[in-house]
C-alpha cells in the first residue's frame, strides 16, 4: 500500500495572484492533498484534463476567462467535480450566479486558510473522494503508519516514540510519498523559517528518525545527494 486515500487526492487551484496560489498550495499540501496550480482559465482547463482534479478551487475572475466561464466548461466535462468559489465580492447576485453555474460552495476574500480546508475536506467527503477522516487520520506506508490525531507512530505492529519535530518532520515526508525534498523544502514546512545551520538541524533529525524507525528493518527514508530526503516503502528497491 503506498499511501492513504487522501495523499491520492488531487487539487486543482485556480488563481492569478502568486502569493495567494502558493498559501493555498502549502494548505491543500499539508492537509495530505496534492495541488496542481493554475494562474488562468485556459490554464485551469488545460491542467485539469492532464490530472483529473478530485476537487477545485477556482477564483471568480481570472485575467482571461471569467470564473464563471471556467465553472461552466468544467461541469460540462466532470458534472460531479466539487468545486469552491473564491471571490473578492459578497453581493448576492454574484454567488447565485455562481452556484446557477454549478459551483458547490462560495469562500469571500480575504478568508483563513483553514477555512477553505475545512470546506474542501466537507466537499471531497461528500463526493467520496476522501474517506471520513473522523474516526483517525492516518497515513500508510508500507508497514509504517502514522496517526495525524493521535500523534502515534507503528511501523510493523510495534509503536515508534517521536519528539514533536520528529514527528512533523516524518508526516511532511509521508505527505509526498517517493518524492525528493529538499533541506530547504523540509526547513520551511517543519520550521517555518530559515537560519545558518538548518541543514545541519535536518541532518540531525533524519539521523534520529532513521535509527528510530529502521534500525533492524529494511530503510524507509534515503538520501539523495546534493538534493535531499525521500521516503519509499520498504519494497521498494531504489
Amino acid at each position: 500500500m503506498s499511501g492513504t486515500r487522501s495523499d491520492r487526492v488531487r487539487v486543482l487551484i485556480v488563481d492569478d495572484e502568486p502569493s495567494l496560489t502558493e498559501l493555498l498550495s502549502v494548505a491543500v499540501t499539508e492537509a495530505g492533498w496534492r495541488p496542481y496550480p493554475a494562474a488562468d482559465g485556459e490554464s485551469a482547463l488545460r491542467v485539469a484534463r492532464g490530472c483529473a482534479p478530485h476537487a477545485v478551487v477556482l477564483d471568480g475572475m481570472l485575467p482571461d476567462l471569467d470564473g464563471l466561464q471556467v465553472l461552466r466548461r468544467l461541469r460540462y466535462e466532470r458534472p460531479k467535480l466539487p468545486v469552491l468559489m473564491l471571490t473578492a465580492r459578497d453581493a448576492l447576485e454574484h454567488r447565485l450566479d455562481g452556484l446557477e453555474a454549478g459551483a458547490d460552495d462560495y469562500v469571500t476574500k480575504p478568508f483563513s486558510l483553514e477555512e477553505v480546508v475545512l470546506r474542501l475536506r466537507g466537499l471531497l467527503r461528500r463526493s467520496g473522494a476522501e474517506e471520513d477522516r473522523s474516526e483517525g487520520a492516518a497515513r500508510v506506508l508500507g508497514d509504517l503508519v502514522l496517526s495525524e490525531d493521535t500523534r502515534e507512530v507503528h511501523r510493523d505492529g510495534t509503536p515508534v516514540q517521536l519528539t514533536a519535530k520528529e514527528f512533523d518532520l516524518l508526516s511532511l515526508l509521508l505527505s509526498h510519498p517517493r518524492q525528493v525534498l529538499s533541506k530547504a523544502q523540509i526547513l520551511d514546512h517543519v520550521w517555518s523559517s530559515s537560519f545558518d545551520g538548518g541543514g545541519n538541524l535536518i541532518e540531525v533529525y533524519i539521523s534520529s528518525l532513521r535509527r528510530k524507525l529502521d534500525k533492524g528493518r529494511a530503510p524507509m527514508i534515503h538520501t539523495v545527494r546534493g538534493v535531499g530526503y525521500a521516503i519509499r516503502p520498504p519494497e521498494d528497491g531504489r
